[in-house]
Formats: C-alpha cells, sequence, structure tokens
C-alpha cells in the first residue's frame, strides 16, 4: 500500500533538480519552501551546484546520508522514468513529479511514458504524485513544495492565527486553480490544512487523496477540482465514506461543454464523462457543485462554520440595518429554493421591543439604522434565530466601518460560537480588513457577493437533507427480487432486442406496469383481442428490428369496430413493411387506451464509468425540446425519486396545474424505484431501457406504461 503520509507529512524532503536560479522552477520550488518555517529536512539534490540557497546539495539522491520519504521531481521529462526508479532502489517512500510532457501532450510517446512510471511506482510501492503536477502545501507542516505564486508571495501565515490547525483541503487536477483556493480564501480567515494538485495522476488520484484525509481524521471540508474521474469504485467509497462521516464534499466538475471537455482531454490527458451522469452522481451522495472559485471558497467557509448546526429546513431568518438590502436578500433566498416566512407571534414581540415604529419585524427583520446602533448586528440576528419557525439566519450588514464591529465583538464570539443555528454575513459594502478577521475568528461566513450567501445557505440546507436521506436509504436492495432467477433466465433467451411485449412481460414480473400478452397474428385475432377490451383500442407493430414504431407508421390510436380494428391492423403491417422490408415483424400489439394523465419518460442508460443510470423526465416538448431530464444512480430509495424529480424544471406539472388535479406520484415513485432495482439486478446484462411514455393519472389511479423496450449488453 503506497505510504500517502510519506507524501504528505515528510520528515525529509529531497529536491532533485534543485538550482539557485530563482527565475526558473528549479530554483523558485526551494526558495517558496524556504520562506515557510519547515521543521524537517530539505536536501537539493544537483550535478553543477555544491550549494543551492545555504543548504549542502548532493550530486545524487543515493549520495544523501540520510533516509528520503519524500522526492521532488523537478527535472526534463526524458529523465524522471530513470531518476523514479533511482528513489525506488533507495528507499524513497513517496515521489511528487512537477515535471510535465506526459499523457498531456499528443500522441503517444508522453502516454507511453506515463505508463512507465506507473510500473515503477507499482514495482516498489512508492506514492507518486503527478506528473504535471504542481505540488502541494502542508500548513501544519508549514510545507510548501510547489512554485505556486500563492505560496511564494504570502504576505499572511499559512494559517489564521486563532486556527491551530487548518481544516479545510483543496484537492485540484489543475494545479494553478487549485492554489488560487488557497490565494482567495486565505484573504477570507480559511483555515487550509492541505493543498495538493494531482496532475496527470498516473498513480494517485484525487479519491486516493481524499481516502487518506478522512481516515487521518484532521479535515472536514473538501474542495475538489475535477477534470475527471478515473476510477469509479474509488469514487462511490470514498464518497459514501464522506457523507456517512458528515465531511462535505465541494466539487468543481469541468466538460459540461464541447469547448470544456476538448480543453480537459488536452490539459491532463483525461476523457472527460457525460456531465449529466457526473451531476447525478454529486447529488446521490450530496456533494455541492461549485460555480467558481470564489463561490467554493464561500461554500468551504460555510459548511466549516456550521457542519455542527445544519439546518434543520428551509425556512430563513433575514436580519438587516437596511430594508432595501434585507428585500433584496429575500429575492435571493427565494431564488435558490429558500423560504423567508414571517416569523413567529413570540419572536416578533421581542424584537418589536427593540425597533423604531417605522421598523419591521415580520421577515426580513429591518432594525433601521437605529436599532442597528443600539442594539448591533449580532443581537439582532441571534433574536430572529430565536424564532421557532427558521431553521437559519442571514445577517445584511454593512461591514465598512472598524469600530462598529469592534464594539460588538465579544457578543459576536458568543453568537458565532454558540448559536444553534447557521448564521451567515452579507455584507452590502466592502468589509475593513478588521471585520473579516472578527467574523472569521467568531465563526461567521462573511461574504461580499449576495448571491454567493443565498446559495450557501441553500447549499447547507440541501447538504443536510441529502445526508438525511442518504443515510436512512443505505445502499442496495435488503434481499434478493424472488423473480430475479426467473427473469435472467428469460433474458438469457432473448434476443439482443426486446421489443414492447417482451420487455414489458420482464418488467411486470418486477411489479412495473402489467404483461400486455403476445401480438394478434393475423387480423382476426386482433378483432378479438379487440372485443375483450372496454373500449376503443391502440394497435402497434412488434419488432426488435423497429424500436421508434411511431416513425415508421407502426401505431394506430383510438379505434373502435371490428372493421376498423381489421384496416388499422393491415396499415400497421403494410408501414412497417415499407419502412423495414427485412424486419422480423412479431405481429400487432392490440390494447386498450391508456386514460388521461402526465406523460413522462423514464429509462435507463449505462455509464461507461458509472454503469446504469436512471433517467427521468417530462414528455412531449419538455424532453424532445427543453431536455427536461434527470438521472440518478440506481438502486433508488423512494426519497432519492422523490429528490429526482424534484429536480425537473416542469416537476410542479404533476402537482396539477390549469384546473387537473395532482397526479399520481407515489404510483410514479414506485415505477421509478422498481425499475431503478431491475437495472441494478441486471446491470451486467442490460444496456438501455426506454419506457416512453408512461402516463401518471390522477392521484391514486395509478401509472400506465404505453411503450416499452430493452436492450441487452453486446
Amino acid at each position: 500500500m503506497a505510504d500517502i503520509d510519506a507524501l504528505l507529512n515528510p520528515k525529509t524532503i529531497a529536491i532533485v533538480g534543485a538550482s539557485p536560479e530563482e527565475h526558473k522552477l528549479r530554483g523558485l520550488l526551494p526558495a517558496i519552501m524556504q520562506k515557510h518555517p519547515y521543521s524537517g529536512t530539505i536536501y537539493p539534490v544537483s550535478r553543477s551546484h555544491d550549494e543551492i540557497l545555504g543548504m549542502k546539495a548532493y550530486p545524487s539522491i543515493a549520495d544523501i546520508p540520510d533516509t528520503v520519504e519524500l522526492a521532488v521531481l523537478v527535472i526534463p521529462s526524458q529523465f524522471v522514468t530513470q531518476e523514479l526508479e533511482n528513489c525506488g532502489k533507495v528507499g524513497v517512500k513517496a515521489v511528487l513529479i512537477i515535471t510535465s510532457g506526459f499523457a498531456e501532450q499528443s500522441g503517444d510517446d508522453g502516454k507511453a511514458m506515463q505508463d512507465g512510471l506507473k510500473e515503477i511506482a507499482a514495482k516498489y510501492d512508492m506514492a507518486v504524485l503527478g506528473p504535471n503536477s504542481e505540488g502541494f502545501a502542508n500548513t501544519a507542516l508549514s510545507i510548501a513544495a510547489t512554485f505556486s505564486p500563492a505560496m511564494g508571495a504570502a504576505s499572511k501565515p499559512l494559517l489564521p492565527p486563532w486556527h491551530d490547525e487548518g481544516r479545510v483541503a483543496v484537492i485540484a487536477q489543475s494545479g494553478a486553480v487549485g492554489f488560487s483556493f488557497f490565494d482567495l480564501g486565505r484573504e477570507k480567515e480559511l483555515p487550509f490544512r492541505y493543498v495538493v494538485t494531482t496532475g496527470n495522476e498516473a498513480c494517485l488520484e484525487i479519491c486516493d487523496l481524499v481516502d487518506f484525509m478522512l481516515d487521518e481524521g484532521k479535515t472536514d471540508v473538501f474542495m475538489l477540482f475535477l477534470e475527471d474521474i478515473k476510477t469509479a469504485e474509488k469514487f462511490r467509497r470514498v464518497a459514501d465514506k464522506a457523507m456517512r462521516l458528515g465531511k462535505p464534499l465541494i466539487a468543481a466538475k469541468l466538460g459540461r461543454s464541447e469547448a470544456a471537455a476538448r480543453a480537459t482531454a488536452s490539459h491532463t490527458g483525461a476523457l472527460a464523462g457525460s456531465y449529466s451522469t457526473y451531476a447525478a452522481m454529486f447529488d446521490h451522495y450530496g456533494i455541492t457543485v461549485g460555480e467558481s472559485a470564489e463561490q467554493m471558497v464561500d461554500l468551504a467557509n460555510v459548511f466549516l462554520n456550521n457542519l455542527q448546526r445544519l439546518p434543520k429546513g428551509r425556512r430563513i431568518g433575514i436580519s438587516t440595518g437596511s430594508g432595501g438590502a434585507g428585500a433584496w436578500m429575500a429575492d435571493a433566498c427565494a431564488d435558490e429554493g429558500l423560504d423567508v416566512p414571517e416569523l413567529d407571534a413570540k419572536a416578533r414581540a421581542v424584537i418589536d421591543s427593540h425597533l423604531p415604529p417605522y421598523g419591521t419585524s415580520q421577515n426580513p427583520v429591518d432594525g433601521t439604522a437605529q436599532a442597528i446602533r443600539e442594539v448591533g448586528y449580532s443581537a439582532l440576528a441571534n433574536m430572529v434565530s430565536d424564532a421557532d419557525n427558521i431553521d437559519g439566519v442571514i445577517m445584511v450588514a454593512s461591514t465598512r466601518k472598524k469600530d462598529g464591529f469592534a464594539r460588538e465583538r465579544d457578543n459576536f464570539m458568543k453568537v458565532g460560537k454558540t448559536n444553534a443555528k447557521p448564521v451567515l454575513c452579507w455584507s452590502y459594502t466592502l468589509p475593513h480588513e478588521s471585520s473579516v478577521e472578527l467574523m472569521g475568528e467568531a465563526g461567521f461566513s462573511l461574504h461580499t457577493n449576495m448571491r454567493h450567501a443565498a446559495c450557501s445557505m441553500a447549499a447547507l440546507v440541501k447538504y443536510s437533507e441529502a445526508r438525511a436521506r442518504y443515510l436512512e436509504a443505505g445502499e442496495g436492495a435488503d434481499s434478493p427480487h424472488p423473480n430475479q432467477p426467473k427473469v435472467r433466465e428469460l433474458l438469457a433467451d432473448a434476443g439482443r432486442v426486446l421489443c414492447e411485449y417482451e420487455a414489458r412481460a420482464l418488467l411486470a414480473l418486477y411489479g412495473i406496469g402489467d404483461d400486455p400478452g403476445a401480438p394478434a397474428k393475423s387480423a382476426d385475432e386482433a378483432v378479438a383481442m379487440a372485443a375483450k377490451c372496454d373500449g376503443p383500442v391502440a394497435l402497434k407493430i412488434q419488432s426488435p428490428d423497429i424500436p421508434h414504431k411511431s416513425d415508421a407508421g407502426g401505431v394506430f390510436l383510438d379505434v373502435s369496430g371490428d372493421e376498423a380494428v381489421r384496416a388499422a391492423y393491415a396499415h400497421v403491417i403494410d408501414a412497417a413493411r415499407a419502412n423495414s422490408p427485412e424486419a422480423d415483424l412479431r405481429g400487432v400489439l392490440v390494447e386498450p387506451m391508456s386514460g388521461k394523465g402526465v406523460e413522462m419518460v423514464l429509462g435507463i442508460n449505462r455509464d461507461d464509468k458509472f454503469g446504469p443510470m436512471l433517467l427521468a423526465g417530462l414528455g412531449g416538448i419538455h424532453v424532445e425540446v427543453l431536455k427536461d431530464v434527470a438521472f440518478a444512480p440506481v438502486p433508488l430509495s423512494e426519497n432519492a425519486a422523490r429528490s429526482l424529480l424534484a429536480r425537473l424544471k416542469g416537476a410542479k406539472i404533476l402537482d396539477g396545474v390549469r384546473g387537473s388535479g395532482p397526479s399520481d406520484i407515489d404510483a410514479l415513485v414506485q415505477t421509478m424505484t422498481g425499475l431503478a432495482r431491475f437495472a441494478s439486478d441486471f446491470a451486467g446484462e442490460i444496456a438501455e431501457i426506454d419506457l416512453n411514455p408512461v402516463i401518471v393519472h390522477g392521484q391514486g389511479k395509478g401509472t400506465s406504461i404505453v411503450d416499452a423496450l430493452i436492450i441487452k449488453q453486446s
């Protein structure tokens, strides 16, 4: 097992390729390391210098008269493979490869060299970070093994003075972006423990590092910058562990656009996966998605300060000395799906005793400048948080003046450290440096961006909900489905494409819809089947070679009477033959017309990395034009299914609109969870399932599967 502790917490470090020329990377890296009070020993390795920056240099790593735990390679790429071998021979436990020129470049040579690094690392069981890494920092040991200017030009110590140790970790595939998180966060008094940039991830992946830090137990919040997840099983294991431990993961994932996917591939040699699949995995494991470096820093700050007081609901109180700013924040909260209810009578009575006649205690609570001067921002926010119908508070303030906040220091410290509910602050003026320090020390998350403040509160709410949902659901089904062996046998006997009557028969064995029976082989059979139905019928061609029946003219709806059925039968047969002369026509399915309801699309798509994913979306224009769909990994709990539906932009249609009553969402959820379990049980056999449409009838009236298709893996 590779020793990641030796990588991140080394007592001895060798810099191979070190130089005294600080304008070059080989000289800049040891110069930056010397600016920080690392208590271990640094050994420069250089063939051309006996001394570097006052430190004795050695011609090779084998000449160092000490056991080297970490070697940092800053040498041309053509020499890296041999030097890694040299490190292995002398017992170096960990290696950081700064050098670029491997799989991120075009052609096969770089990839071949990178594969060679992986082989050597495995041979000597070394923890290898990189290549193409910008290095890492460990604030606990004052290690800054990087050439990042964020570490070289730091005007502040690595940690805020009131923090004994850092509790936030940055792990990024992009070195520049990774250290930008530190640069931005340190200005907001965020206590970082690690900043690690993984580069091409020839050996160690982001998930390996998160796993180590979770086990180490000294990091509470993780900021991840992902270009790709290389190993799905590692991701699942680590995301599950983080969720169960209550350690939030905040992630930015590149590749949402075609241009970003191209840049990702050229940058690290990664192939960006489908972003919708990543979004589904993030949602499942309660991973908060970041949209910018600034927002991710704010999110990390909020999580760190409020891990022990996550909101129990979406009801937010707003305290302010500016009515306009408070109303603006209320709009921002509404945009994030948060509620801003009128405070309960008891809380209002307390607040009203401190307000002038022109203030208001409704919510937002406008104390006006007068109450702020007399009571203070912190006391007003505390009174709002005391309301029984409030789950969290956003304090709207001006933090520009040093003296105003300093007068409230003791109460800020009390409220920030002891309040049972999260309290965030949005400053509508640029904050004074002392205000930033005070708020950081007191445990308040100070925002200068209104949207970030509302988004951060919403992130706390969503994480709290997701964790509760996840822990309640657990992973996987409790016991095998009783019909699993029978379905597996039928699947094995079926062809690669199962048309509707075959697919629905298998799904019905799992309680998903009903078995429509065999298709009619003649017009007479079709007439006989229609006679058994109460009302008009639908006729649909059945062929594994015609997956899209309507496009081929193979569907005839709302048919009544024997002659009409005969004519419809002939029509769908002729249309199918005209469209696909060589198609295997199995007959025509005859069924009663489905009742009215909301059209949904349900399906299973197999992702190359993460396996089967459930798709849910509203039918018709919503899926065809608006692409209003959401994904989730399988299996799926009932609560997770409801959460998935809530992500749809048109979800309110299911609640009933324009005079129509609510849909049978309970039945839809049962259909979704059943389909997800089916896909999970047969993940090795099935490539795709398509139920389109599924009609969701009125409340208590169930669902109808109108069409179905199953495609097996080839």
